[in-house]
């Protein structure tokens, strides 16, 4: 099955949603990136928050016939990258999501509006 990547996306912030993941943003990097064409970015408050919200977002990318790359940090629980191909999820730690600041760093890419995503 061909999942659109407009379809992952909706997958990945249901899934980081379902376990609180907080300040859900996506970042359309199509034509700004090479890498994928949407950046979703998110956080927890605790590791063990990180790692709950990681796990769901692989599972259901799983379950909807998308294979999940590399998963890189979840030792740490303090900034998880997942490789979904079309997308790269970050899931951050409260205190080094505002450290990074990915937003900022890619500033270029417009904001997806996920307010029909999430509750």
């Amino acid at each position: 099955m061909i999942i659109e990547s407009s379809q992952l996306l909706e997958v990945v912030v249901k899934a980081a949603d379902d376990k609180r993941g907080e300040d859900i943003v996506a970042l359309d990097v199509q034509g700004i990136s090479l890498l994928a064409d949407y950046f979703v970015i998110c956080h927890g408050n605790s590791e063990k928050q990180v790692g709950a919200i990681v796990d769901e977002i692989a599972n259901a990318a799983r379950q909807a016939g998308i294979e999940v790359g590399r998963i890189e940090g979840k030792e740490s629980g303090k900034w998880v990258l997942v490789d979904l191909g079309d997308i790269v999820v970050h899931v951050f730690h409260s205190s080094e999501r505002e450290f990074y600041n990915l937003e900022k760093l890619w500033s270029d890419a417009p904001m997806v509006n996920l307010t029909s995503l999430v509750d």
